[in-house]
């Protein structure tokens, strides 16, 4: 697959990925054909599919893959392949390790859990070898969360070599540390691979996208209804003190007025990183959570679009359906079309 190909997209968060338990009866309703349909319908040209490792293997029977989740994935291909959609699969969840776990290193520090996430890699290649060379991209692990990057940047060479022994050719995407940052990609340690595809995540500033958001302790405590564009609300500073062992670095967004050249100074580390590199970047997710006023919402992310597509940067709305940042709710129902326009507005 061309690293470019991938333009507009939308991620299915919530289905084979941070379920609300794993049920069989959610994975064969929450999203169904017609749900694929209509995102190539309203002009995207992929989707990114996170999955969460228990659909592929048991904590208890590790080794052993389950033609269930695999049986969902494919019904989703298939769906695509008939809609003319690329697809990203991606392993949200891995043995060891979650972005929304408390313990984010356990796969880092176990040899066990690192040869369970390899054999999931190879287990993935060679069911679809040969198979959509032009149509899927894996990537590897959603939004690491470590120290420094050494321990990914080590692990990622060896998961590279297992997919390579089995498929030479496969696109594969890559992230940088904290969240998939932006300012993550310069930690990245480059591959002489030219099938990788270098993607970071921007929900920038968090004290506007995840404005009142309950996993965020702090912005639950905070708990300001902030717009876009603005000015930072008062009080942050001392919210900040406070959880300063767990800021999730607000400290940066104390006193900032927040408009399109603040997205625009946050994203530069990207067009930094590309122009330095020589390489596309893609934009896995991005969005702000429906705690903030419809307006924020949709003035932010017509604000953002139009930077990526000033700079030619593939991306996936995150997300197609609940999970708080959905373009529908639980429910189905349209939360609001000019967020569906924006999300969906082509390259010029």
């Amino acid at each position: 697959m061309n690293k470019t190909s991938l333009k507009i997209g939308i991620n299915l968060g919530g289905w084979l990925s941070q379920y609300p338990a794993y049920d069989h009866q959610h994975f064969k309703t929450f999203i169904l054909e017609e749900d694929i349909k209509r995102i190539a319908d309203w002009g995207m040209d992929h989707l990114r599919l996170p999955v969460d490792y228990p659909l592929l293997e048991d904590d208890e029977q590790p080794g052993i893959y389950k033609q269930s989740g695999f049986d969902y994935i494919e019904s989703c291909l298939e769906w695509c392949r008939k809609n003319g959609l690329r697809v990203i699969l991606d392993l949200h969840k891995a043995p060891g390790f979650a972005f929304d776990a408390l313990d984010k290193s356990s796969l880092f520090k176990s040899p066990v859990m690192q040869g369970r996430f390899l054999g999931i890699w190879e287990a993935v290649s060679r069911r679809f070898l040969g198979r959509m060379d032009d149509s899927l991209a894996f990537e590897l692990l959603n939004e690491i969360v470590l120290p420094e990057s050494s321990l990914w940047n080590s692990l990622v060479k060896r998961v590279l070599e297992r997919i390579r022994s089995v498929d030479p050719q496969r696109l594969i995407v890559l992230g940088g540390n904290y969240y998939n940052a932006a300012d993550e990609l310069k930690n990245l340690e480059l591959i002489a691979d030219p099938n990788i595809l270098y993607t970071f995540h921007f929900y920038l500033p968090l004290s506007l996208t995840h404005q009142k958001a309950p996993w965020v302790p702090p912005l639950a405590e905070y708990n300001q209804q902030l717009e876009y564009p603005g000015r930072q609300g008062k009080g942050l500073a001392a919210i900040v003190e406070k959880y300063a062992r767990d800021s999730h670095a607000l400290e940066k967004e104390v006193g900032i007025e927040f408009d399109k050249g603040y997205l625009h100074d946050m994203l530069q580390p990207a067009l930094d990183f590309s122009q330095r590199t020589g390489q596309p970047v893609y934009c896995g997710e991005f969005g702000v959570y429906e705690g903030a006023p419809m307006s924020t919402r949709v003035n932010w992310t017509r604000d953002f679009i139009d930077l990526l597509n000033e700079f030619k940067i593939g991306h996936a709305f995150w997300t197609y359906k609940a999970l708080d940042f959905g373009l529908l709710d639980k429910d189905g129902r349209i939360v609001d079309q000019e967020l569906i326009e924006l999300a969906s507005r082509a390259m010029g």
